[in-house]
Formats: C-alpha cells, sequence, structure tokens
C-alpha cells in the first residue's frame, strides 16, 4: 500500500513519546505537514512550537538535549537543513548532543511547492558535518524502523523524508540492519543500481528488464562501505540513483569510497544535476527531471 514516509514519522514519534518520558518533539509551525501532530495529540506537553523560525527551534532542541532529553526536531527539509545549518553545526554537532533532526518535504517530490521548497543539497549538508548520522527510509516500513533505531543513538541525526505517497519495499515482518546496506535484489553481474529514498521503488521497477542487482543505501553516513565495494567488485557497471543532487549525496558517497582502492567498475550518477527545480505534480516533476525507472533504463541501456 502506497504511504506517505512523513505519515509513517508522525506516527512512529506517537508510539515513542508515549513509551519514552524522555523524548520532547519540536516543530517550526508545521505541525500537520510534518506530522509531529500525532505526537502533540499523544503527548501535548512535550511537544513545543517554535514557531517559524528553524535556528531557534534548533537551538531549543539542543538545549533540551543538554539537559537530558532525547529531541526531535522537525520543518521541511529545505529549512531544517538549510536556514538551520549553522545551528545543527556549532550547536549539536559539534557538542554532540542527542537531537534527531527530522526533515520532511525533501527532495522534487515536495512537487507544486516548486524550487524554493525543494530541497536537492541537505544530503550534502548532512554529511559533511562530524557527528552526524544521516538516513533516507524509502518507505513507510523503514521510516518507522529508522525512527525508532535513531531514538536509541546518543548522538545527532538526520532523517530525509518525503510529503508524497510511496510504494511499499518492506512490510510489517520486515528486519532492518542499519549498519549495512540492504541488497533488495540480486542481478547477473553485469549491472548494480545503488538507490536511497524513493528512487529504490524505481531502481527495482527497472532492475526486473536489466536483471540487475539493486541496493538500498537508506544510510548515507556512516556509509556501509564493504558492501558498496563487494557490489562495485562483483559488477561490470555501476548507478548511483538518487532524489538529490549529484553532488554530495549517494553518488558522490559511492565515488569517495571507491576513490580510495584501486577498483575500475564506472559509478554513474542518476539524480538531480546541478539544478533547481520547478513547480508541477509530483510525477510530472520527476519525470522532467529524470527520476524514473524509464530514465534508468534510457540510461542504462545507453
Amino acid at each position: 500500500m502506497a504511504q506517505e514516509t512523513r505519515n509513517a514519522y508522525g506516527e512512529k514519534l506517537a508510539e515513542l513519546i508515549k513509551e519514552n518520558k524522555d523524548i520532547v518533539v519540536l516543530d517550526a509551525d508545521l505541525t500537520k505537514s510534518t506530522k509531529t501532530i500525532e505526537a502533540k495529540k499523544a503527548c501535548p506537553e512535550r511537544h513545543f512550537n517554535a514557531g517559524i523560525a528553524e535556528c531557534n527551534m534548533m537551538g531549543m532542541a539542543a538545549g533540551l538535549a543538554a539537559s537530558g532529553k532525547i529531541a526531535f526536531a522537525s520543518s521541511f527539509a529545505v529549512f531544517a537543513t538549510g536556514r538551520a545549518y549553522e545551528i545543527i553545526r556549532n550547536s549539536i554537532c559539534y557538542p554532540k548532543l542527542n537531537v534527531k533532526v527530522c526533515a520532511t518535504h525533501a527532495g522534487l517530490s515536495v512537487g507544486e511547492d516548486g524550487a524554493s521548497h525543494q530541497s536537492c543539497e541537505d544530503v550534502a549538508l548532512m554529511r559533511t558535518l562530524p557527528n552526524m548520522r544521516v538516513f533516507v527510509p524509502c518507505d513507510q516500513y523503514e521510516t518507522k524502523a529508522v525512527i525508532e533505531y535513531v531514538s536509541k543513538i546518543n548522538g545527532p541525526c538526520y532523517v530525509r523524508m518525503g510529503r508524497g505517497k510511496v510504494e511499499d519495499v518492506y512490510n510489517e515482518n520486515s528486519t532492518f540492519n542499519f549498519e549495512k546496506a540492504d541488497v533488495l535484489r540480486k542481478g547477473n553481474g553485469d549491472v548494480v543500481l545503488f538507490a536511497m529514498g524513493l528512487m529504490v521503488q524505481e531502481a527495482l521497477k527497472a532492475a526486473e528488464e536489466l536483471d540487475a542487482t539493486v541496493v538500498n543505501v537508506s544510510c548515507l553516513k556512516p556509509l556501509d562501505e564493504e558492501t558498496i565495494l563487494e557490489q562495485l567488485k562483483a559488477h561490470k557497471r555501476a548507478y548511483a540513483c538518487e532524489e538529490h543532487s549529484v553532488i554530495g549525496g549517494l553518488y558522490s558517497a559511492i565515488a569517495e569510497t571507491k576513490a580510495k582502492t584501486d577498483i575500475t567498475t564506472p559509478v554513474t550518477p542518476i539524480g538531480v544535476n546541478d539544478t533547481f527545480g520547478e513547480s508541477g505534480k509530483m510525477a510530472d516533476v520527476l519525470k522532467k527531471y529524470g527520476l524514473t525507472a524509464e530514465h534508468i533504463l534510457e540510461v542504462v541501456k545507453g
């Protein structure tokens, strides 16, 4: 069943805040959109609306974390990571505080909100920060698992989620190990498709025709370099599929890892090519910018 990862976040956060009295939730006047409203309904005394003031929100989250709380701070990705970057850097990551920056509405799939809200740089920003862990779940089940996982990590985490509905890759019985990239499909050894977020679904669709291997890289930092290198060695060609700029995201992480070895397998990026997006329906925008199974097939087949 198709579901929004932000909805899964809201549902899981509402469960966790009831289970753990140390969890607090902060939002920047977007509780209905980020779905932290579910946590507010569950425990209103531990939900704080900072208003349209993301920098202040991150500072509040840092203060609460310094007082022993597990702080979940949410806004749209472009504001959470862009507007509040310096506060995240100096007040959260530098002192290694227990803040979970859980951003929704990431990537071009924000659709009609247009270029001002389509954050395709957020993973790059968060990857550069010392002490920050970076997660990009692909569906509702992985999102819920990631949120529970980060709630148990003592330190800064960034979780990237989307606005629109995405098809299920996993199910309620799936188990997750976020220290490892997940090989979802094994192909014939010619092509491996590394993917994150909603591009996992597109890679799986394309892989059927290509008989390709598909690897879900939901943890961008720390990266499971062992699995990445194993798959590069085992295949003739590799592709990095991401709803993010090809600068600083999944492709960059894989290329950086490969550069430390003598592996010669070529890696080709399939993502947002150093450009801003534009307003339009989610499916139309993703198609225009080549973030579809059809485009993956075109690139791979040459």
